[in-house]
């Protein structure tokens, strides 16, 4: 029933487009009624993204069963790369999901709330594993924002090019910048034997500074967004259109 009123709605969509589809429409086509579709989806952005809900009680639980084993920094990479096999599932309704969401500013507005969780989720994680580090609590905000911030733009990367190649590939690839700026220093037996480094040890890992990659490795849609804490979420994604040309 789930599955039917997805493909219901994404026929809809490309034949009437979103604005023009309604609820009614949706679930005439799926041949059941309005109650059945409110059972699976709060409202008609839910149905744009069914499974992010899944994806991130999924990840959640990943983050949940961590150990002290787990090099944390990697650990949330890890867990970004659910993200990416939600979408690498089906890459034909991931690619149609893209380009719809770029057509529809409340779609877009919508999956910018989502990503915020997936953010917030791995940086609850990390704040918890940096207690009691200088500085723990910003170090955790952004390694999180710099994780979803290389995720999605490997991720963006590979449905522009409608799915085509290896996701995973891409997506390793940019989470390594992150590892390598802000992952755990060399160990002991690795590490240098002089006093400032055996200084910088006993004090905890310093805040890493970031590699530079070659120029033609350079990202070329990360952007960074400054609002005031409390900006209404349509003036957030009002500025980071702007910014991106409406990319």
């Amino acid at each position: 029933m789930r599955d039917a009123l997805v493909a219901a709605a994404f026929r809809l969509f490309l034949e009437r487009g979103y604005e023009q589809t309604t609820v009614d429409d949706i679930v005439a086509l799926a041949g059941v009624g309005r109650r059945s579709f409110f059972r699976y989806f709060p409202s008609k952005e839910d149905v744009v993204f069914p499974d992010h809900e899944r994806c991130l009680a999924d990840m959640t639980a990943f983050l949940a069963a961590s150990g002290e084993e787990h090099e944390p920094v990697r650990r949330v990479c890890d867990a970004a790369r659910l993200v990416l096999l939600m979408y690498a599932e089906n890459p034909s309704f991931s690619v149609q999901r893209y380009r719809l969401t770029k057509q529809v500013p409340g779609l877009r507005a919508y999956e910018l709330s989502v990503v915020w969780r997936y953010e917030r989720a791995l940086a609850e994680y990390l704040r918890g594993r940096f207690t009691g580090r200088p500085d723990g609590n910003l170090h955790a905000d952004v390694i999180a924002a710099a994780v979803v911030a290389a995720h999605n733009n490997a991720l963006r990367s590979w449905l522009r090019s409608a799915g085509q190649g290896d996701a995973s590939t891409t997506v390793d690839h940019a989470l390594g910048y992150v590892q390598s700026a802000f992952g755990a220093p060399p160990t002991a037996s690795t590490a240098p034997t002089s006093t400032a480094a055996t200084a910088a040890t006993t004090a905890g890992p310093a805040f890493p500074s970031l590699p530079v990659p070659p120029t033609d490795e350079m990202p070329d849609d990360v952007v960074v967004v400054v609002s005031r804490r409390g900006a209404p979420l349509w003036r957030v994604v009002q500025e980071i259109e702007t910014t991106l040309g409406r990319d």
